[in-house]
């Protein structure tokens, strides 16, 4: 039996890993951190676990945590991982973190877009970054530290990736246009994120400054073996969960001058998707919706060929709690523990 402990398990994204753990065949989970509830009955904090769970919640020490735990995940704010960890909890227990501590392989470009100082950048290089539709291989059971990819870059890479890797697209041209439900901001209280706020109401935020868009740069860019600059706008909606992106690049012309077929894009999609658990190719027409991935681990993507203005415009949709956090920390922790990948998260979408 794996022993887990979670570092933030009363946020939505600890309070996800929590309700899908419980449900995990090969795991227990011995520690329930959240520095805000120290020693209250964590069923207290949600409800929703009344007489499923009976621990209480603990603090933050991990280096306690590593002498108890097999897999610790950190589902915390940036830097708090950064801050603390040592090669002595590493050597003891394997990390999932849930930040974007270890996700960007530059340090001065994580400093730059999150605007504090990497205070462990000895990690970076041996961290693995978690997608695991595309890093399978590199998360393994000798691997100690996984960078947990977020919810729009998830969604974001998963859905450019093979038109990208196989060099169908101008990167330089892609545009993402994303929109996330209220629960990606988390549990904390702020006064934009308040009813009032956001019912009735859809606003872009972080506009050409939003701290996810060098990961993906980075990430596509290893796709194509290129620079990628790319420009990416998120906009909060009123809605509890789920993540859609639109996103729009100039299609390269074959030699003949014409643009690729919708056969051949389909042809490049489900040449990297059509086997993947997770990744689920729609059918032609059919536009990805959050509502048809809600509750599950699934990454619905399509396309649409727009030949009067040469664009491609490709979508993707994901619940940001499970396969944009939780769900993804999991499939990353079966990985590494050699179980089947689909463990514990063979989870139909919820509708209504």
């Amino acid at each position: 039996m794996i022993k887990a402990g979670i570092i933030g398990a009363t946020g939505y994204a600890g309070g996800e890993l929590v309700r899908l753990l419980l449900n995990h065949k090969d795991v227990e989970i011995v520690w329930f951190g959240s520095k805000s509830y120290i020693d209250q009955k964590y069923s207290q904090v949600y409800q929703n676990m009344f007489r499923l769970v009976e621990d209480v919640c603990r603090d933050d020490q991990l280096e306690q945590l590593a002498g108890e735990a097999d897999v610790i995940f950190t589902a915390t704010p940036q830097g708090f991982l950064a801050g603390l960890l040592t090669e002595s909890i590493l050597s003891r227990a394997k990390i999932i973190d849930l930040s974007a501590d270890y996700r960007i392989k530059d340090v001065a470009v994580y400093e730059k877009w999150y605007g504090i100082q990497h205070r462990s950048p000895q990690f970076i290089k041996e961290a693995v970054y978690g997608l695991c539709e595309i890093n399978r291989g590199k998360v393994n059971p000798n691997t100690r530290l996984v960078a947990n990819p977020g919810c729009y870059t998830t969604c974001s890479i998963l859905t450019a990736y093979p038109l990208v890797k196989e060099g169908l697209i101008d990167v330089n041209t892609l545009i993402i246009d994303a929109k996330s439900g209220t629960s990606g901001a988390g549990r904390g209280a702020k006064v934009q994120n308040l009813f009032c706020e956001v019912n009735e109401n859809m606003k872009a935020y972080g506009v050409a400054s939003h701290r996810h868009t060098p990961e993906i740069e980075e990430q596509l860019g290893y796709a194509g073996n290129c620079q990628v600059t790319l420009s990416f706008t998120p906009h909060l909606v009123p809605m509890n969960r789920g993540i859609l992106v639109t996103e729009y690049a100039a299609l390269k012309k074959k030699p003949d001058g014409t643009l690729p077929t919708y056969e051949e894009i389909k042809a490049v999609y489900d040449h990297y998707y059509g086997a993947e658990k997770f990744v689920r190719v729609l059918d032609k027409g059919v536009c990805p919706e959050t509502k048809w991935v809600e509750g599950s681990n699934y990454v619905d993507v399509n396309f649409v060929i727009d030949g009067r203005t040469g664009r491609i415009i490709m979508m993707g949709a994901l619940d940001n709690l499970v396969k944009g956090a939780a769900g993804q920390a999991v499939q990353n922790m079966n990985l590494l523990f050699g179980l089947e990948e689909d463990e514990g998260l063979r989870l139909v979408p919820c509708f209504p």
